[in-house]
């Protein structure tokens, strides 16, 4: 397996893990990896909960971004474009 470095994606991982875990509600995490609809999805679920649901979703894609390799989140979010989870 040939290893490929992509900093500007690691910031990306970095950045998009901890907006997730600290403001999950907002969605801002979601904007930042480019996925506008499931922003909006999910900041619309947010409002209708009291930000309780997309709290936790925020939450648990924080840190399941965080715990990925690098060539893990680049292969699954930036070229594959998993938008969930």
């Amino acid at each position: 397996m040939e290893v490929i470095n992509h900093p500007q994606e690691e910031s990306k991982r970095i950045i998009a893990g901890i907006m997730g875990i600290l403001f999950g509600s907002l969605a801002i995490h979601k904007f930042v990896l480019g996925y506008t609809k499931e922003g909006v999805i999910l900041l619309l679920i947010s409002l209708l909960t009291c930000g309780t649901v997309g709290s936790i979703i925020g939450l648990i894609e924080g840190i399941v971004y965080l715990t990925k390799t690098d060539e893990e989140f680049y292969h699954t979010y930036q070229l594959g474009k998993k938008p969930w989870f």
